[in-house]
């Protein structure tokens, strides 16, 4: 049984860490069978790495900890949805699943600008659900740009 909301939690936890460090505040975690593979946060600033973004860091560490860049049978949880780049990222991967907070409008490419998980081009298919908790990552992320501005 998949708890959504536990995994989103935890992701938005990890938001608070990327936050604290003057990043964007999004968080990603993997987990297959109840148990957590691997975790990231956006790093892109403090790493100087342009593919530090949440979702990669944490597919990274879950590919590490099992020895495998293919993650069959793992879900990701992150509190935005993702980029091109990060979509791309999960057919790579193998993951099963995709569960995501808040829609990103402008770079999201799940749902928002374009329906990328969908395509019967890919060789994998990535089931996706979106909305656990979006109102908190939400909020969370207009109050990081707003204290920005």
């Amino acid at each position: 049984m998949l708890d959504h909301e536990h995994w989103m939690r935890h992701a938005l936890a990890l938001a608070d860490r990327a936050e604290a460090e003057g990043e964007v505040p999004v968080g990603a975690v993997v987990v297959r069978d109840g148990e957590i593979l691997g975790e990231g946060y956006n790093r892109v600033i403090g790493a100087s790495d342009p593919t530090a973004h949440a979702e990669i860091n944490a597919l990274r560490a879950a590919a590490a900890a099992v020895g495998n860049y293919r993650l069959p049978g793992a879900t990701l949880y992150v509190t935005l949805e993702p980029c091109t780049m990060c979509a791309g990222t999960l057919v790579h991967a193998r993951i099963e699943r995709l569960v995501f907070a808040a829609r990103e409008p402008r770079a999201g490419v799940v749902c928002s600008t374009a329906s990328l998980l969908d395509s019967t081009q890919y060789n994998h298919r990535v089931l996706w659900e979106e909305g656990v908790l979006a109102d908190e990552s939400a909020s969370k992320l207009q109050a990081f740009f707003r204290a920005r501005r």
